[in-house]
């Protein structure tokens, strides 16, 4: 079931790629490196979006441990189906109502980040310092980046956990090299292409979520979850 994962991350990933560049695109936009040579700002981009990556990477880890937990729980399956809905909830909400359902103290802790960022962006940079604005970008709250750990903690193991929220990162990769490297040069066609596909993306992976839960017997869409590992009984003679 690796495959599901990886595959699934990048897929989040690359449908969720306007919506990053719409949040995101403006600070890769405002990094200093229109000035250095193709070379230099293409591995300065790259470092910054692997910041990025490694962040949600470890988002990975983190969530991958609750997930295990709901697993052996014995959960998974209804979590699964749970999370499938609630993501079409706010699907829903978000692109039909304009309401973007966020707790108040990630407000709170967008701001600190965001204050990190301007003293990074201020400071003295080399090569590691676009790494650590990267790492910090990761942190901020992104809805896009609420679904993927949604479904992630859906995983049954924390290595599933952590190849789909990386692989998610993949998936944006490409159009955050391209909106980083040329900026708003960028065709307004190929963007508004993308960001009519996101909404399509996030519905995909919701009914592969609930899909999986339902324990359909269908090879690679609906697989029967494997229970819980049990406990093993000790026998006394």
């Amino acid at each position: 079931m690796m495959w599901q994962f990886i595959a699934g991350g990048f897929v989040l990933g690359f449908f969720s790629s306007m919506h990053c560049v719409g949040m995101c695109g403006p600070l890769a936009m405002a990094l200093p490196v229109h000035h250095l040579s193709h070379l230099k700002r293409f591995t300065v981009l790259l470092l910054y979006q692997f910041g990025r990556i490694v962040t949600y990477a470890s988002l990975g880890l983190l969530f991958g441990f609750a997930g295990r937990h709901i697993y052996i729980a014995g959960f998974q399956q209804w979590f699964s189906i749970g999370i499938g809905i609630l993501i079409f909830v706010l699907l829903i909400l978000y692109y039909f109502y304009k309401k973007n359902v966020q707790p108040p103290f990630m407000l709170t802790f967008y701001k600190k980040i965001q204050g990190v960022i301007i003293a990074l962006l201020q400071s003295k940079k080399n090569l590691f310092s676009y790494l650590l604005i990267g790492m910090a970008n990761g942190m901020l709250p992104c809805g896009m980046v609420y679904v993927a750990i949604a479904a992630a903690l859906t995983s049954t193991a924390i290595d599933q956990s952590v190849w789909f929220m990386m692989m998610f990162g993949l998936g944006t990769l490409p159009a955050m090299m391209a909106i980083g490297y040329f900026g708003t040069s960028l065709s307004f066609n190929v963007r508004a292409a993308m960001r009519k596909a996101v909404p399509y993306g996030i519905a995909l992976m919701a009914m592969v979520l609930i899909l999986r839960g339902m324990n359909l017997g269908i090879p690679f869409i609906s697989p029967v979850l494997q229970s819980a590992p049990g406990v093993a009984a000790e026998c006394h003679n």
